[in-house]
């Protein structure tokens, strides 16, 4: 989720692109490769049935190439964790968060080696800790050693993106790592989970990913995005209603792996670890009504701290909406 900042010259092409796109049935949308109901919707083909327009689903490696390919005008709509979205609204990207696709709650880890006599955060003192820099399980580890002492230059904080994370930990070249699925279920095949990002969330640091949109280009296409909200609600209730009976032959769980290239056997775990919310719990003060932007502000502040941005915005609800979910509620 590596951040790569958004020059003026793209901002303009931002701009530009979400007028000249608002004129056409047409959509681009960047998705990653987290396990959540996004992929049911991608897979049915049901907004574009819904609304007549066609939806590039586009993949990228992670949210700092989501906002990169925002701001450079080939992107309307995309989804990226909490650390990269706020990155981009503090350099003042023209987007808007308008669905939490999920509470990360225990879906990122910290995880030890076994034998790395790592038993606790204090233990990272003088070990290499692999995670992706500007990530949200980077603000975590930071958020979390300093709440319990540890300062930052006394660990070996290693920049990584998740498939060298699974290389370096084969080679045993990493003591621990904050990383989340697929390569999370495979260091806890050899390693000790010390923390989650629900453990830390709870603590005061709460992460999340979210689906953001350029505000130009939703505002011309409003119908489109109530449908598509509504569509993320539906999927989100079939996953809630039948999910845990899902099996490796299920159609859910071939369009997720499909979706996400996961080993299919590995799709039902990892849901399990995230949670869902429901289009009221999605406008109330836990998330788009209020706790979204302030964990941005929070988030904000880290990441001048770590020099990822210059800026950080006095309010960030700007670039939160509710609009689109209380219209698909019909509110």
């Amino acid at each position: 989720m590596k951040f790569i900042p958004c020059l003026s010259m793209a901002f303009a092409a931002c701009v530009l692109s979400g007028a000249a796109a608002a004129q056409t049935k047409e959509v681009t949308f960047a998705h990653q490769d987290m396990l959540v109901p996004l992929r049911l919707v991608m897979e049915s083909g049901e907004v574009e049935k819904a609304t007549g327009y066609k939806i590039n689903w586009r993949m990228f490696a992670g949210g700092g190439d989501v906002i990169r390919a925002m701001a450079s005008g080939d992107v309307q709509m995309g989804e990226a964790g909490s650390s990269p979205l706020t990155a981009a609204a503090s350099q003042g990207q023209d987007i808007q968060l308008f669905w939490i696709s999920a509470d990360i709650a225990d879906a990122e880890a910290l995880v030890a080696r076994n034998g790395s006599n790592i038993t606790s955060l204090k233990d990272l003192k003088g070990k290499k800790v692999a995670t992706p820099f500007v990530s949200t399980a980077h603000y975590q580890l930071m958020a979390a050693m300093k709440m319990d002492g540890v300062a930052g230059r006394d660990v070996n904080v290693m920049n990584m993106r998740p498939p060298e994370i699974a290389a370096a930990w084969e080679r045993g070249d990493i003591d621990a790592t904050f990383i989340w699925d697929p390569v999370l279920s495979k260091v806890k095949t050899s390693g000790k989970v010390i923390a989650t990002s629900g453990s830390i969330g709870k603590k005061g640091a709460p992460t999340f990913e979210g689906i953001i949109v350029n505000k130009q280009w939703a505002a011309a296409n409003e119908p489109f995005m109530v449908a598509f909200v509504k569509a993320l609600n539906r999927a989100n209730e079939e996953y809630k209603a039948s999910g845990k009976s899902w099996t490796v032959d299920s159609p859910q769980t071939k369009a997720m792996a499909k979706w996400t290239k996961a080993n299919p056997a590995d799709v039902g775990p990892a849901m399990a670890l995230y949670t869902f919310p429901t289009m009221a719990e999605q406008v109330s003060p836990t998330w788009l009504g209020g706790g979204a932007a302030k964990a941005m502000a929070n988030t904000a502040a880290f990441l001048k701290e770590q020099g990822r941005v210059q800026e950080v915005k006095p309010d960030y609800s700007a670039f939160v909406t509710t609009t689109y979910v209380q219209k698909a509620m019909g509110k």
